[in-house]
């Protein structure tokens, strides 16, 4: 039997040079966990580097007594590089030379990912989980989510600390329920990580 997952993703906080969070992605993160404390939350999984595990402990100081995981799975990596060919014809130029600056694809890991993290649970319960991942991450589960062709992952942002929620239902299509839900933010910690062309007041 299978029950329906609620993947509550988001990016970390705001980082510093330095790998772990600036006072901005700290109050990010902070206010990301009160945002979630009405949500049953049963899990948070993060990365193994610093700004996401920052993040998770944060968040996790809102949600007392739900398990903190690390997984290598949800770590920053570039999850799949598409040839030229497989992009469109007007910004498949752009997108291809954007490609040649990233490290190589990690496309086993993508995998892993997409297995620990996405689709229904074992069960009759819901289970709501939350991921604190990286940008990369985030655009290759939400384009997963949409059945969108694998190279799609590379024209979406996510802001950080921004919340994404995915809903895995038996015998049903992802949903993707909120997108890049800056709500809990005020408008000095919002659209941190953004593109500037992309930000929306």
């Amino acid at each position: 039997m299978l029950a329906s997952r609620y993947l509550f993703l988001t990016r970390h906080g705001e980082a510093a040079p330095t790998g772990g969070l600036t006072e901005a992605g700290q109050r990010q993160a902070f206010l990301l966990g009160r945002r979630l404390r009405d949500v049953p939350v049963t899990s948070i999984h993060h990365g193994p580097l610093p700004r996401a595990a920052q993040t998770a402990g944060l968040v996790a100081t809102q949600l007392p007594g739900v398990p903190v995981h690390v997984d290598e799975a949800a770590g920053d990596f570039v999850p799949y590089t598409p040839m030229r060919e497989e992009l469109p014809e007007t910004s498949g130029d752009l997108l291809h030379a954007f490609t040649r600056h990233l490290p190589p694809a990690d496309e086993e890991r993508a995998a892993e990912a997409e297995r620990r993290f996405t689709g229904p649970v074992p069960g009759t319960e819901p289970r709501y989980e939350v991921l604190v991942t990286h940008n990369f991450l985030v655009g290759w589960l939400v384009g997963a989510s949409q059945d969108a062709p694998p190279w799609r992952w590379l024209a979406l942002n996510h802001a950080h600390a921004a919340l994404t929620v995915i809903h895995y239902a038996p015998g049903r299509p992802a949903a993707l329920l909120t997108y890049n839900d800056l709500s809990h933010l005020p408008a000095e910690l919002r659209w941190t990580g953004f593109p500037p062309d992309f930000y929306v007041p």
